[in-house]
């Protein structure tokens, strides 16, 4: 590349088979296009060693950048990740079409914006590997869950009624093998169907279980999911889920910022008009982790039920659950997040009676209480004496 020392910043388009690269040199001006072909990975390793070393290459968060990202930190280069959502704002706010050229271009542009509000988090191999693992893991429980209801649904075609809770439990397994032999209530083709579902869901199941032990493994080696399970309602699942989607805890300026991204801060669109019954334009955030907001949702349904501080927020929410209780968890797994967020930053378990915090009124009343602090007069604290 006869240009390649001019070369300050580099905008790449990622497809599936493709990438387009736009390089662009310290004025901001485009000296060079590059079209790099994803089949033949030695040929692009190649091609991305002829690029100065150290210089920003800034990518989409879009299907399959993590790859890519770790092919340029190999070469040397600095990654960064853009927000597809802003991006595209920002494109069409400029009245721009949408090309391969056009987003490539935008792309190394991007660099010289400051603040860089367009950047986010590049999440490094080891929290990909977690979140990986957790994704297989979600798809395995759906499979299960469509299984289960494909084997509800031969019962209900031929009009067989269990009257059972747990169909899958121990006792429902054996009606299921009993009911497998009687050919006067299912027809030799539904006998079959249901053997054969019932074979895809043992199988699911152990494929789920040996997942879950990785979990439990995972778990067992981090302090901070260790910790995280003390919070009441966090089990071993949910443990791993919220450590594998927060990734590092660092990011987050404060616990406002880790609501946001938790999809639990609340958010309104009210046009400042009033209007009879409930308001309207009120919700949760849209822009974060969805699996993140499932996390400490169902986190809060057990803690409602184990713990006194947030069974007594729920019901404050609630009117004592007679009204709005999806919005009574959700008021609770704020809490939860909030309190997990100040536990992984101070490295501390869950106390059910928070400590207080310093100079705060409730120690200062301790204080006066107990004969250790200053004497009290109606204008507050009586000074100490000065020294002669």
């Amino acid at each position: 590349m006869g240009s390649g020392r001019k070369v300050t910043q580099i905008g790449l388009d990622v497809h599936k088979n493709f990438s387009l690269a736009s390089l662009r040199d310290g004025t901001g001006r485009v000296v060079a296009r590059e079209r790099l072909d994803h089949a033949d990975r030695q040929a692009l390793r190649n091609r991305l060693s002829h690029w100065p070393e150290g210089t920003p290459v800034i990518l989409e968060g879009t299907f399959g950048w993590g790859w890519l990202s770790d092919e340029l930190l190999a070469s040397r280069l600095d990654p960064h990740l853009a927000s597809s959502r802003k991006t595209a704002a920002w494109r069409q706010g400029r009245g721009l079409a949408k090309s391969n050229k056009i987003d490539a271009d935008l792309l190394g542009e991007l660099w010289d914006q400051k603040p860089r509000w367009w950047e986010v988090w590049l999440a490094p191999q080891e929290v990909r590997d977690q979140r990986e693992l957790l994704r297989h893991r979600m798809a395995l429980v759906q499979e299960q869950t469509q299984v289960k209801n494909r084997i509800h649904a031969v019962l209900h075609r031929h009009g067989i009624l269990h009257g059972r809770s747990d169909l899958f439990g121990v006792g429902g397994r054996k009606f299921l093998a009993e009911l497998m032999l009687d050919e006067q209530q299912l027809r030799q083709t539904a006998r079959q169907a249901l053997k054969d579902q019932l074979a895809v869901l043992d199988s699911l199941r152990r494929t789920i279980a040996r997942a879950t032990r990785q979990f439990r493994s995972t778990i067992r080696r981090s302090e901070t999911g260790r910790r995280l399970m003390t919070l009441p309602g966090v089990s071993t699942v949910l443990a791993y889920t919220i450590v594998a989607e927060i990734g590092r805890i660092e990011r987050f300026a404060d616990s406002r910022k880790l609501l946001r991204y938790s999809l639990l801060a609340p958010e309104a669109d009210d046009s400042g008009d009033d209007v009879e019954g409930k308001p309207i334009g009120r919700r949760i955030g849209h822009a974060g982790r969805a699996t993140l907001q499932w996390a400490w949702i169902t986190a809060a349904r057990g803690a409602v039920r184990k713990d006194p501080l947030f069974r007594e927020i729920f019901d404050r929410r609630t009117d004592g659950g007679k009204r709005d209780r999806g919005r009574g968890y959700i008021t609770v797994a704020n809490r939860m997040c909030r309190i997990g967020y100040a536990m992984w930053k101070k490295q501390s378990d869950y106390q059910e009676v928070p400590p207080q915090r310093p100079g705060s009124n409730k120690q200062r009343r301790e204080l006066f209480s107990s004969g250790n602090g200053p004497a009290l007069t109606p204008h507050g604290p009586t000074p100490a004496p000065l020294e002669a």
